[in-house]
């Protein structure tokens, strides 16, 4: 993506809730390179900040509520949470848990779409959100994936100023000219129970070594390496816990 830090209305951080702390641990440092830090905190319920060369670049933490599924979030950074979470159920989303404080690092809350998609917003304050974007390992690119694309496309530029491009076959979104997502219409070939959600894509190296690696790891490569026409190079994987998410090869242009 084009955007190299956290910026108001721009993905600022992915969060893993896995049923399985200590295996997604060792899965993604295999497959990252990652170096993960949990709090030792007993407020901080196990969170763990996953790190390259210093840099914050993923969390990965425990499920905390009955029912929330095992997958991968996105965060989008806000100046003030409270008012977000306002903008949210004013356009037709909902408000699902919070605004909370966390500790002196931010404010943050969960919301979702009218379409369905699960997100986060976060007001930062001693964390800003991810230390490195674009760099194997990284956040690198986020997608929606949904049933009802102009019902999205609405509400998201309304919430957060976002533009959109008027590709009917991937459409962009982007803040002030840099782009950082794309939105993906779910059609037949998407299993019904499987919701609108968004997908955060991590930069690597070598998509096909990494897809290798994520079966050798004990998860499942969705869709197989291909190079998108005038595009990166991708794959869509799983966790063996069952998350999904993007790589892509770094350096190509999104």
């Amino acid at each position: 993506m084009k955007l190299h830090e956290p910026v108001t209305g721009g993905p600022c951080w992915a969060e893993l809730g896995t049923t399985d702390l200590e295996a997604a641990k060792r899965f993604y440092t295999k497959l990252f390179g990652w170096y993960p830090e949990t709090d030792p905190r007993q407020q901080a319920g196990g969170y763990t900040i996953a790190r390259i060369d210093g840099a914050a670049v993923a969390a990965l933490t425990p499920l905390y509520q009955q029912g929330q599924p095992v997958a991968w979030n996105v965060s989008f950074a806000v100046r003030d949470a409270d008012a977000a979470v306002r903008q949210v159920t004013a356009a037709g989303g909902a408000a699902l848990q919070g605004p909370t404080d966390v500790f002196d690092a931010g404010r943050f809350a969960v919301a979702a779409d009218p379409t369905g998609a699960l997100f986060q917003l976060w007001q930062g304050r001693s964390f800003p959100g991810a230390g490195l974007f674009n760099a194997p390992g990284s956040l690198g690119w986020v997608e929606l994936l949904t049933r009802e694309p102009d019902r999205a496309a609405d509400f998201y530029t309304t919430v957060f100023g976002w533009s959109v491009g008027a590709s009917d076959r991937y459409p962009q979104w982007g803040i002030d000219g840099a782009d950082f997502g794309g939105m993906v219409t779910m059609d037949e070939k998407f299993p019904h129970e499987v919701p609108a959600h968004w997908l955060p894509y991590f930069a690597v190296a070598d998509v096909n070594t990494v897809a290798v690696d994520t079966t050798d790891g004990g998860g499942t490569v969705l869709m197989e390496p291909t190079s998108v026409p005038d595009g990166p190079r991708i794959a869509v994987l799983r966790d063996p816990q069952g998350a999904m998410f993007g790589v892509y090869r770094a350096g190509d242009e999104r």
